[in-house]
């Protein structure tokens, strides 16, 4: 099995050198490609109105001054002589619940593996500041050797939180559905040293839907959240609705 590692927290994030670590144990190759910087909240964006450049680190990952999305898009669509069987996207420092995955680059990454064809896994740590990032490479591990011995289709997209606690604390792993969040804080208003106007965007709301069966649930329970995404965001249950109402236009 070869392996696409991706992340948007940059090619130097220490989660992203514990993913590679992780994989290359249950893999036969990885090919890590991840953007030059923190790319969070960057979402599925691709670079279409400027070139794309590829670097080469030292320790052999390739970084590109794009997107977590231009990174995939590259390997798969040219950089790569050999094409991955899976794309993994990680690990993220900071949880990716509920709404977050809209704005996630972490999890775009994985959505543009799946774009491309690919069976792809999203993993983020419940903590901005990690301190465990050995139990969400572990998990990740052995999600993969799991998907060795049964494999996961290739529309599949999995939303993976591990909690930031040592591998024996962790209670176990539930399949959930998203939750969601209230609207968000509002903007922090300042100005710069020239006095001009500028604005922050404010936190992410509190959780809002976060019963029993949702992301939110689990992690704060410590149970690592495992969470199946689709592509498709239509609102099957409105087109007879919508239908109707079209027709008095």
């Amino acid at each position: 099995m070869r392996i696409l590692i991706s992340n948007d927290d940059g090619y130097q994030a220490p989660g992203i050198e514990a993913l590679a670590k992780a994989i290359t144990e249950v893999a036969d190759h990885i090919d890590v490609i991840a953007p030059e910087r923190n790319r969070s909240a960057a979402s599925s964006s691709l670079t279409v109105h400027d070139p794309l450049r590829v670097f080469k680190a030292p320790n052999g990952f390739l970084y590109v001054n794009g997107t977590p999305s231009d990174c995939v898009h590259l390997a798969i669509t040219g950089l790569l002589d050999t094409l991955p069987d899976m794309v993994i996207s990680g690990i993220n420092s900071g949880s990716n619940l509920g709404d977050d995955v809209i704005y996630s680059g972490t999890v775009a990454a994985a959505i543009e593996g799946r774009f491309l064809g690919y069976p792809a896994i999203a993993v983020s740590m419940t903590s901005y500041t990690p301190q465990h990032y050995d139990s969400g490479a572990r998990a990740a591990r052995e999600l993969v050797a799991r998907i060795r011995s049964t494999s996961l289709p290739g529309e599949s997209i999995l939303n993976m939180n591990v909690p930031d606690l040592p591998w024996d604390e962790i209670k176990g792993w539930q399949v959930t559905r998203l939750g969601n969040r209230h609207r968000a804080e509002h903007v922090i208003k300042g100005h710069d040293p020239r006095g001009d106007q500028l604005y922050w965007i404010g936190a992410a709301g509190s959780e809002q839907d976060a019963g029993p069966g949702t992301d939110f649930h689990a992690v704060s329970n410590g149970y690592i959240s495992i969470t199946p995404l689709k592509i498709d965001l239509t609102r099957y249950d409105h087109l007879d609705s919508l239908s109707r109402w079209v027709k008095d236009l």
